[in-house]
């Protein structure tokens, strides 16, 4: 019988399908496996058991059930876990008491209800039937204002904050949802006026953001005002985490194994609408490695359409270079000059596809874009293309790759290849990660949970032949929940269904097959010494403190015990 929503959900959703939503999963024998989408790895290590419904990654050690999943890539509590499950799995949760909803539940609410409210503008007011001839003349069709949810904020200074307050939300929430601007103490306004409103969604469509573009123009000519403006960061919103448009598009992405990266909303919305749905916007910033994270999830391909001059913008060839050192295969889309996507597709959606089709890949496009804008004839002009392209052939892993790009390069510049290696022997590789957050994680586990987990997996899974290993000498050393197992198994009990024990399983299940006796007899004895150096060590620390004493009859005794335990250790 079900007793909770959690046990109801549970029952409604498989693991491999909720999983399969956020990443990529390969069927490996009864179970599924993927590269870790919470620590960077290359050889996948992540596992999912549809027979127990749990996840595990044996690489950094993270795992769980659905709620877990959810909680850990969402970056949520558990009740906005609950809720996301909830809402997948088709079930209505009993409604709380509005004073213990949370303060993320809340800014979902105000986001959800500035939404429509922009969508109304759009639909029924004067300017905003002006906006959406505007829209549909850009090439976008109803259909795509109705699925993207396209609005727009009237042009007055509090006509979105009076509407959200005559609903129960305080003028201070709607500021923290990033929708409103504090002047003074009891004196706020709205951010967005004026513009046409662009929804920006979370995984779960739900809306978390906005982008505003200015409609009136010849106003912007009149005073500087920002063409496009953005939600600031707020507890949902933060732009280097959100990819827009791949809560829709990541289906497609994975499908076709390669993703179209644009600048703009409409870039997004216009490619989509032309049937190229495996496409995505970094809403105004350059690539970061947040982002570069989720989209490893669904393709390590990436099509670029942004202006990728060498010698131009750093910022964009700073994402550049963060993708190609997390490993992307990363394509150039040459756009006509003056022109985005969203112009290409409004001419003709074909030339988007031959576009697409033609992309290079990106060290071919900077050594054509650097010899088009240098004289390689003069000297000065082989010292720039150098300057710029051999830091790009330098960071290549691969030896041959690289040679050809060496040859190439000494080609076309007329020089020995020796000239060429010699003098990228002085560059940088380009630019790199700079801090900790952008470089591959590095995760340790402790050396005795790995002990203690293989040996308790393999008695897990043969007990008749292997629980006998585990005597009383040995069984300190494992944890209270692993002794309670073993301690059940000894009594011919069954295994009450656990995370602990359904992870062993796995873990048995999931790992090559090796002399069980032996591996466990080979870690019972390094965790016995393991548990010796850590004895040692303790006596090394009270001679320490003895011999700063100056108590001669401690530091004795104490000698004497550091070398029978010792004695010991060299017997193991």
């Amino acid at each position: 019988m079900i007793s909770s929503p959690i046990d109801e959900i549970k029952n409604r959703l498989d693991v491999v399908e909720v999983i399969q939503q956020y990443i990529r999963l390969q069927k490996a024998g009864a179970n599924f496996r993927a590269v870790c989408p919470f620590h960077s790895e290359k050889k996948p290590s992540f596992f999912v058991s549809p027979v127990r419904q749990i996840w595990h990654c044996f690489g950094c050690g993270k795992g769980g059930d659905i709620f877990a999943f959810v909680r850990e890539i969402e970056g949520i509590e558990f009740g906005d876990a609950l809720r996301v499950l909830a809402q997948k799995a088709g079930i209505e949760l009993k409604k709380q008491d509005p004073k213990l909803r949370t303060q993320r539940e809340r800014l979902y609410e105000i986001s959800e209800l500035s939404t429509r409210f922009f969508e109304k503008q759009l639909k029924e007011s004067q300017a905003g039937n002006k906006v959406k001839e505007y829209l549909l003349n850009r090439g976008i069709s109803e259909e795509s204002i109705k699925k993207w949810r396209l609005g727009y904020a009237p042009d007055s200074w509090q006509g979105l904050s009076d509407f959200l307050v005559g609903k129960g939300y305080k003028r201070e929430e709607i500021e923290k949802a990033g929708l409103a601007i504090k002047k003074s103490a009891d004196n706020y306004f709205d951010r967005f006026r004026g513009r046409i409103m662009f929804p920006v969604f979370d995984l779960n469509s739900q809306v978390i953001g906005f982008g505003g573009r200015i409609f009136d123009t010849e106003k912007t000519k009149k005073i500087e005002i920002a063409k496009y403006v953005n939600t600031p960061a707020t507890f949902l919103y933060d732009k280097g985490r959100i990819l827009y448009g791949l809560d829709r598009t990541r289906v497609e992405i994975r499908k076709k194994d390669f993703c179209l990266l644009v600048e703009g909303y409409i870039d997004v919305i216009m490619s989509w609408q032309a049937g190229l749905k495996n496409v995505v916007a970094t809403s105004g910033t350059a690539l970061t490695p947040n982002q570069l994270n989720l989209l490893r999830r669904y393709s390590s391909n990436l099509f670029t359409a942004f202006d990728m001059d060498i010698a131009g913008d750093m910022a964009t060839k700073r994402g550049i270079d963060l993708a190609q050192n997390a490993g992307f295969n990363i394509k150039v889309i040459t756009m006509p000059e003056g022109k985005d996507p969203a112009d290409v597709i409004l001419e003709n959606p074909k030339n988007w596809e031959e576009l697409v089709a033609k992309a290079r890949s990106i060290i071919e496009f900077y050594f054509e874009t650097t010899f088009s804008k240098f004289d390689s004839k003069k000297p000065e002009g082989k010292r720039e293309i150098s300057k710029l392209l051999l830091p790009l052939i330098k960071r290549i892993p691969n030896r041959i790759e690289q040679s050809h790009w060496i040859q190439e390069l000494a080609k076309r510049l007329e020089v020995r290849e020796g000239i060429v290696e010699d003098e990228m022997k002085n560059v940088k590789k380009g630019l790199v990660m700079e801090n900790t957050e952008e470089a591959d994680s590095i995760i340790i586990v402790p050396r005795q949970r790995l002990l203690e987990d293989t040996a308790a997996s393999l008695v897990c899974k043969n007990p008749e032949s292997s629980l006998h290993l585990i005597t009383d000498e040995y069984l300190p050393y494992f944890r209270s929940e692993v002794q309670t197992i073993f301690i059940n198994l000894r009594q011919g009990r069954i295994l009450e269904t656990s995370y602990l024990s359904d992870y062993l399983f796995l873990k048995a299940e999931v790992e090559e097959e090796v002399d069980s006796k032996t591996e466990i007899q080979t870690c019972l004895m390094e965790m016995k010494n393991l548990d010796t150096k850590n004895k040692l060590d303790g006596i090394s620390q009270e001679i320490k403190e003895a011999e700063e004493k100056k108590d001669i009859k401690k530091i004795d005794n104490l000698i004497e015990k550091f070398k029978k335990l010792a004695g010991q250790l060299s017997d193991n």
